[in-house]
This record gives structure tokens, C-alpha cells and sequence, in this order.
């Protein structure tokens, strides 16, 4: 991260959810970059990266929810804070169906809290809000562009759609310097809700057992990276400094979309255990079945594009859970 050392040291920013996966890689870059980091935190997560690797103790940290308005007021004219990264959120597709309404208040009402807080406090200058490929909702044409319409439909989705939406009116109504991040699906080492794909069938790998597959196999999906996420955020921030970019979306993803089957073979591969058969269990419901980035954009506008290959991003990612779970990995001659 050498690279933004000169723009980002001793500015002041802040991360909302910071001890997520993305959040605390973006942390961790951040702070090595000597930026002056704030984080919010709702929940202790000891096991979370920003623990592991020692970045909790090299921020100062807000405790409380972001969806509490005066909490964020605070935080950002207290710190004088310059740059937001709006991270934190309900991301799991299966507990927004089960449980939406604290999905709806996290995504939607803690964003614009976010959003209202910052344009009310004078030293803010940039604002990232993730929003995700699931805003899209689904389309009759993929890959998803940025200029087709939002239309989530199941909870997790529309509350992306909504997320994104505000991040857009305080854009145009307000003038809030704000751009949208839309992500493929995030993987890598940190990430502990195991009934996601990649870190489920990681563990399962890592432990010998059959991975287990709850769609068909067949759904298609996009998968990125977080430290090339991280980046992307990274630019973005800095390309705020110029206006044209205010209340502009962007797709993040690496343009290589592969079905949920082939993914978790690969995995498989990679693994010590490449034997196993996965075992499909077809039970799915409220989900979308294809979905899958175009990025031209964010490699035309930023020149952003994935430096990590799935291959070698899955082995670190190995690597990591390994290292977590007390297991060995075979020494590659």
C-alpha cells in the first residue's frame, strides 16, 4: 500500500464497521498507509482480523451502533474526521430473510445517519458507501452496468438497493462528496460466517469433511478478493477530490464469474483434502440465481482492476483459515 502513504497519512478517517472482513483488511491498509484512523464498533470480535493481526490496538475506537445519529454526529466532529468509509452492515443473505427488520435498520437507517451526519459536519470531504452486486436485484441482461435500475426484491437486496439510493440523493440534493461501491462477493481470511461458500468450504476442506453446497451448484456468482477490494476502496477515496466523481457508482469485480460448484472445487484442489465431493443439498429459496459485474468502468475512470489471481488469493486464503483453525497445510516443493 506504499502507493497511497502520501495521501492518506495523518488524515483523519473513519470506518464503519471496521472489524468486519472487509473492514479490517481496509483498516489494516489504512493505518499502514498512516492515515489516523477512527473505527465504530458495535460488538467485541476477538477472532476478527483487525484483533488478529494487532491493528485494534493502532486506532481509536467509537464504541456504538451506526445507526445511532447523534453517536455518528459526535465521532465526526470530535475526530475532524476527512474521509468515511461507510462499511458497516447486515451482509448475510440468509438473516436478512429470517430476521429483516434489524437488516432494514442497519443498511438503510444506519446509512442515513451516516449520510446526514457527514453532511452536517464541516471537515468531511469523502464518503464510500458500500453497496453490493445484490442492489441490482435481477435482470433479463448480464453482467450488471452501472446504469441499470436498482431493484432488489428479497430483504438483504432491497436494503442494498435503498443504501445505495440514499448514498445517491445526498449526492444530488445535498452535494455530499459521496461514491457508491457495488462489490462481487468478498472472500478472504478473517471471515467467520461459515455458511457463506468460500470460508464454509474452507473449513470444511482444511477439517476433511464434505463442503456443503445449499443451492443446486449451478448459481453463478462473482468472487473478489478483499485485499483487492481494499484497493479499490482505497482509490476511490482518493478520487473523490474531484467532483465529477460525487454520486457515481462502481462495480467491483474481476469479470471471471463461475457457478458455486466450480468454486468449491476449486477450493477442493487447492486443499489438502482434494478428494472430497461436496454435497449438495438444493434447499435455496430467496435467492438470485446469476449474478455478475461488468468493472469496465472502474478500469476506465481509475485504472482499478484485480492484481491478485483467484488462484493465488485462494491459497493465502487457505493459509489464513489454517493458521486459525490449528490445521497444516502440505509444504509445496
Amino acid at each position: 500500500m506504499n502507493n497511497y502513504i502520501s495521501f492518506w497519512h495523518s488524515r483523519p478517517t473513519l470506518v464503519t464497521g471496521c472489524t468486519g472482513l472487509l473492514g479490517s483488511w481496509l483498516t489494516q491498509a489504512l493505518v499502514d498507509a498512516g492515515a489516523d484512523v477512527v473505527g465504530l464498533i458495535r460488538d467485541d470480535v476477538p477472532q476478527s482480523q483487525l484483533v488478529r493481526s494487532g491493528t485494534v490496538k493502532r486506532i481509536r475506537i467509537v464504541r456504538g451502533e451506526v445507526t445511532d445519529y447523534t453517536l455518528m454526529e459526535r465521532a465526526l466532529n470530535e475526530y475532524e474526521i476527512d474521509a468515511v468509509f461507510h462499511l458497516a452492515a447486515q451482509t448475510i443473505v440468509g438473516i436478512a430473510n429470517r430476521a429483516p427488520l434489524s437488516t432494514f435498520e442497519a443498511n438503510i437507517r444506519g446509512t442515513w445517519a451516516t449520510l446526514e451526519a457527514a453532511r452536517r459536519a464541516p471537515t468531511v470531504k469523502r464518503i464510500l458507501v458500500a453497496s453490493s452486486d445484490k442492489a441490482y436485484g435481477t435482470q433479463t441482461t448480464l453482467p450488471y452496468t452501472e446504469d441499470m435500475p436498482l431493484q432488489g426484491q428479497h430483504p438483504y437486496d432491497v436494503s442494498k438497493s435503498a443504501a445505495d439510493l440514499l448514498a445517491q440523493s445526498y449526492a444530488i440534493t445535498y452535494g455530499v462528496p459521496v461514491a457508491i461501491t457495488r462489490c462481487a462477493n468478498l472472500y478472504g481470511g478473517g471471515d467467520l460466517n461459515w455458511n457463506r461458500l468460500i470460508p464454509g468450504t474452507v473449513r470444511s476442506a482444511l477439517k476433511g469433511e464434505r463442503p456443503i453446497i445449499r443451492s443446486d451448484g449451478t448459481f453463478v456468482r462473482d468472487y473478489l478478493y478483499v485485499r483487492d477490494a481494499v484497493r479499490a476502496y482505497m482509490m476511490l477515496g482518493e478520487a473523490l477530490d474531484h467532483p465529477e466523481i460525487h454520486g457515481q457508482a462502481f462495480n467491483c469485480g474481476t469479470d471471471a464469474p463461475m457457478s458455486v460448484l466450480e468454486m468449491t472445487r476449486l477450493i477442493l484442489r487447492l486443499s489438502p483434502h482434494a478428494g472430497l465431493e461436496p454435497l449438495v443439498l438444493d434447499e435455496v429459496k430467496n435467492e438470485i440465481k446469476d449474478q455478475y459485474l461488468d468493472s469496465a468502468k472502474i478500469k476506465r475512470l481509475l485504472s482499478w482492476e484485480p492484481v491478485w489471481t483467484r488462484e493465488a488469493a485462494l491459497r493465502e486464503t487457505l493459509a489464513w483459515y489454517a493458521d486459525y483453525l490449528g490445521c497444516q497445510l502440505p509444504v509445496k516443493s
